[in-house]
């Protein structure tokens, strides 16, 4: 393995961590106390300022480590294109989601400051959350709904990335990622299509892309991991 492939497949493990960390932050654990709020058990998980504060904080947090993850994963890819032409693209792509992902982040900082609001609106209805988020803030909404699907380019340059990477060294567990991502990127549409206008419930989707965000990086972990020769510079 030249130096080259060693860097690459480092970069990748990390955005990979970044991206599970991110996953786990902004989608898990805000789906996890939407859940909970929504059979109203009292105390922290009453749908009330406190909750969505920590909700947009969190949220807040997963965007600055997919940041990350995008980053990583374009260095990685970088690296690699000095050995395969055909990463440049995914390069260019992840690029661009990194400039979605600083928007998201901008969107999360409003649903911070704009918590009472949202509150107010969506008072005993947790799951019409993001309708208040479209009849709140358009600043908000439009920097996060132009994030989204700028992110979502970068994850098509993931993907990209990942099945070029699978096929060059030979893992079919980096293809599994890709794939996986790949669906991801399918269901993440309808929250997006949410935010626009209204829509038949989304509650299975939503229950599908804290599981897809996490698996996808996971299985990145496993196929690059065995990768890095245990003589690899750090």
């Amino acid at each position: 393995m030249s130096e080259a492939e060693r860097a690459g497949v480092r970069r990748l493990v990390t955005g990979a961590g970044a991206g599970l960390a991110g996953g786990i932050a902004s989608l898990v654990l805000p789906a996890a106390f939407l859940t909970l709020a929504r059979y109203d058990p009292g105390g922290f998980f009453t749908f009330g300022p406190t909750l969505v504060t920590a909700i947009g904080i969190l949220v807040l947090a997963g965007g600055l480590l997919f940041l990350a993850s995008l980053f990583l994963y374009r260095r990685g890819f970088a690296a690699l294109r000095r050995v395969d032409r055909r990463f440049l693209t995914a390069s260019i792509l992840c690029l661009i989601g990194t400039v979605g992902f600083v928007l998201v982040l901008l969107a999360a900082i409003v649903l911070v400051g704009s918590a009472s609001d949202v509150v107010t609106c969506a008072q005993g209805r947790p799951t019409q959350a993001l309708s208040c988020l479209r009849s709140g803030s358009a600043l908000g909404v439009w920097a996060g709904i132009i994030g989204i699907a700028l992110g979502w380019i970068g994850g098509i340059g993931i993907v990209l990335g990942l099945a070029l990477a699978g096929r060059h060294f030979h893992h079919g567990t980096l293809g599994a990622g890709a794939a996986l991502y790949g669906v991801l990127l399918l269901v993440v549409i309808a929250p997006l299509l949410a935010l626009l206008r209204t829509t038949a419930d989304l509650s299975l989707l939503f229950l599908a892309i804290p599981v897809l965000a996490v698996l996808a990086p996971g299985l990145v972990l496993l196929g690059t991991v065995p990768e890095i020769p245990e003589t690899a510079p750090p």
